[in-house]
């Protein structure tokens, strides 16, 4: 006999406009990935324009939306995941392991065809670990996530440190600092290979990122502990009441406070850094990697508590808001198809055509288009299509036949 299906929850509206800020916020650092050679995607010297707002917009993203949006959606995958085991029948990791075995190959073939900086194969990895977590109470699952932030910035040091130290020491010239030049800095050979890369055929790109799957591998992996926690402090959000919005207006504001007394000094104090510096190879690269790691965090938790608080009754912006999030996953991968169409070879063709400010400005095509069409869609649908796909494939690898 099997277990009855439990009855649909009443969303949270202040939950799905989270989403959907989530979702919108991250476009700001993929038009980069899709605009430019990579190491400007840490570093504003390595390539384009260093006008004032070239400059004005890097200082914005980095302390505002560089990698806090990125947490912050790993954190409602994270309560999501939870959420759907909560409320699972009779054999949850079953179709939990469905779903991310999905999701792996939905990010795959994202990867592949338009970004390489999908985070959906991360994800999906990150999910496999969720048995060991699911148990777990609130403060055991913040205390998880701490801990997994550390090992992410100590195994990082490790392997970014010998560069930093050879700046810091003045080096020159050693291989540590030429490595870390054609990661994060302005190796001129290492752009001009990049350019040349950014606008290569789309049957030259698929190709080449199916070539590179086992390279891709190694990096997710090495990115599991950042991505597992901060989809643990999403569960423990969920699970002490926060991301229910189950917490009154003041605590919110209180939390959404001090996270940001918490990130913005570090933060402004390492722009400050960098700026200060001229944005050396050996430190641009930690910085954005791993030092800023603990501030992204606090500033996503800030980010979280004031939706939460605010976003959570009626009004033209959190249902719009909310329809976005709604459709998260299909606002993801489409907001790739939009910015390929912009700057791919076979769309318009602006890679490495556009200033920083310029790539930016462009993201925000996307993301009008997502607030337009994702109201309407949910309005004469309901779900997204590739939330349905995900979903219908999922229930397919997970049916067992009735003996």
């Amino acid at each position: 006999m099997t277990a009855p299906t439990p009855p649909p929850a009443e969303r949270i509206l202040a939950l799905d406009a989270l989403r959907g800020i989530a979702v919108i916020g991250i476009v700001g650092m993929n038009v980069l990935a899709f605009a430019m050679p990579g190491p400007a995607y840490y570093n504003p010297q390595s390539f384009g324009s260093t006008s004032p707002p070239d400059y004005w917009v890097w200082l914005a993203s980095f302390v505002f939306i560089e990698d806090k949006f990125r947490t912050l959606f790993a954190m409602l995958f994270g309560a999501g995941c939870l959420i759907l085991i909560e409320r699972s029948g009779a054999h949850p990791w079953r179709a939990h392991y469905a779903r991310m075995i999905v999701l792996f190959a939905i990010g795959l073939v994202h990867a592949t065809l338009l970004a390489s900086n999908d985070v959906l194969r991360a994800y999906a990895l990150a999910g496999l670990a969720l048995p060991l977590l699911a148990g777990l109470s609130a403060r055991a699952l913040v205390t998880v996530s701490l801990g997994l932030l550390g090992v992410h910035v100590f195994l990082g040091m490790a392997l970014l440190g010998p560069s930093l130290a050879a700046w810091v020491q003045d080096r020159q010239g050693s291989e540590m600092l030429l490595w870390a030049e054609r990661q994060f800095g302005r190796d001129p050979a290492v752009i001009a290979a990049l350019l040349e890369q950014g606008r290569e055929a789309f049957s030259e790109r698929v190709l080449r990122r199916t070539v590179g799957i086992p390279a891709q591998m190694t990096a997710l992996v090495a990115a599991l502990p950042l991505n597992l926690s901060a989809i643990a402090l999403g569960m423990g959000l969920w699970r002490g009441g926060m991301l229910k919005g189950e917490w009154r207006t003041f605590r919110l504001q209180r939390v959404a406070g001090l996270g940001a007394l918490l990130a913005l000094p570090g933060l402004l104090l390492l722009a400050g850094a960098l700026v200060s510096t001229g944005f050396p190879a050996a430190l641009a690269g930690p910085v954005a990697l791993l030092l800023s790691a603990p501030f992204d965090m606090a500033l996503a938790v800030a980010y979280a508590a004031l939706a939460m608080a605010f976003l959570g009754g009626p009004g033209a912006v959190p249902a719009r808001l909310a329809a976005a999030g709604r459709l998260s996953l299909t606002n993801y991968l489409m907001t790739s198809v939009m910015l390929a169409a912009i700057f791919a070879s076979w769309g318009l063709g602006l890679f490495g055509e556009v200033t920083r400010w310029q790539a930016f400005a462009l993201g925000l095509v996307p993301v009008a288009g997502m607030l337009v069409w994702s109201p309407l869609w949910v309005a004469k649908v309901g779900q997204g299509p590739f939330e349905r796909l995900w979903r219908a494939l999922s229930r397919g690898l997970s049916y067992t036949p009735r003996a």
